[in-house]
């Protein structure tokens, strides 16, 4: 109705062959874009500014300041800044943006969506009213987005291992599994050549620990997003008289969102069957392969394993990774750059004997 009324208007009560039909440009016949000579004065002011004032500010609100007291007039603020801009006279650089690198970057195979990685971390600090604390076992995988949650009132490493087991058992074996630094995941910090309860159990399936750096972010991105859900979703969403009412909650926003995801799991890097016959022997000796995403100190050096090695002195506050061969005896450090990413060159291999004393549940 308002278009008719728009040609109504412009006919003014002419015959229809009198009136001009043609569509009108859509931008204003006279735009405000300032003069040369405006733009020059700007300028000017700028170089006598930064060059000869006392104060050598050369900023937009330095030259509008300049100009009032010097011509009594002046562009806005704003005008000045794209004045500058247009005339390529800004000192400060504009930041690079870089795209971010993919999915699990700092593990090849899993880039290259080769082979699944699940990330595991816990929800601790949650009180049940009149109730006991509770604290929650939340694992993502990264291809496929296969999400599980376990909610219990005291996560150990024992705890842990059955809830690895339990998902591995009925979904498969990815071909890594990573947390953070917990002593529940990694084992005891006050020793060195620690090998926890979870480590171990990953070991003897084949399924390779991976151990994000720690006080970073970005590794753990994906079950820390999920872990935001999750307390947004069930824990904050209802009100739970009791630890089995959350883990009902718990469990119907599992299953949905399984449903929501099944054809991103269908398109996902195949699982390794979990083996028919398994028990878990925490005495076995250790073989296969643990990694530690590590960045190095002042001197190039990186701490993992109650160890000090020195990696590269002209590679300091940098990621590395650690891969840990305890079949070789020996660990292999890869740099690692977000900016490059498939650049990931070996740059030293040490010795390392891993512990042959029997292990020792000191965590329970």
């Amino acid at each position: 109705m308002s278009t008719v009324q728009l040609w109504i208007k412009r006919a003014e009560g002419r015959a229809l062959d009198e009136v001009d039909w043609s569509d009108r440009p859509p931008v204003a016949g006279r735009t405000g874009r300032v003069s040369d000579g405006v733009e020059e004065r700007v300028l000017r002011a700028r170089r006598f500014l930064r060059d000869r004032s006392a104060l050598g500010e050369c900023g937009a609100v330095a030259i509008r300041r300049y100009l009032v007291e010097r011509f009594g007039s002046s562009p806005s603020v704003r005008t000045i800044g794209r004045i500058l801009e247009r005339r390529g006279a800004l000192d400060g650089a504009k930041r690079v943006r870089r795209p971010p690198p993919q999915p699990g970057w700092h593990l090849p195979d899993v880039a290259a969506c080769e082979v699944e990685l699940d990330s595991f971390d816990a929800v601790e600090g949650l009180h049940i009213e009149a109730g006991p604390e509770v604290e929650v076992l939340n694992a993502v995988a990264l291809h496929s987005g296969l999400v599980a949650s376990w909610v219990t009132t005291g996560l150990t490493a024992k705890a842990t291992v059955g809830f690895l087991v339990e998902h591995w058992r009925e979904f498969g074996l990815p071909r890594y599994a990573q947390f953070d630094n917990d002593t529940r995941f990694q084992g005891a910090h006050q020793h060195p050549d620690s090998f926890g309860r979870v480590m171990r159990l990953c070991l003897g399936l084949g399924v390779v620990p991976v151990f994000a750096p720690p006080r970073e972010h970005g590794f753990q991105n994906a079950v820390e997003s999920y872990n935001g859900r999750w307390q947004a979703k069930v824990w904050s969403r209802f009100h739970h008289r009791s630890l089995s009412a959350l883990q009902q909650r718990s469990s119907a926003y599992v299953d949905a969102n399984r449903q929501r995801n099944a054809s991103r799991t269908e398109r996902a890097p195949p699982r390794q069957p979990f083996p028919k016959r398994f028990s878990l022997d925490l005495q076995q000796p250790l073989r296969g392969r643990v990694v530690f995403l590590r960045r190095t100190n002042d001197e190039g050096e990186v701490e993992l394993l109650g160890h000090r090695f020195s990696i590269h002195q002209h590679w300091p506050h940098r990621l590395v990774r650690a891969e840990v061969d305890l079949d070789d005896g020996a660990i292999h450090f890869h740099a690692l750059r977000r900016r490059d990413p498939d650049d990931q060159p070996l740059l030293r291999v040490v010795p390392y004997r891993p512990p042959t004393r029997p292990f020792r549940d000191r965590l329970g």
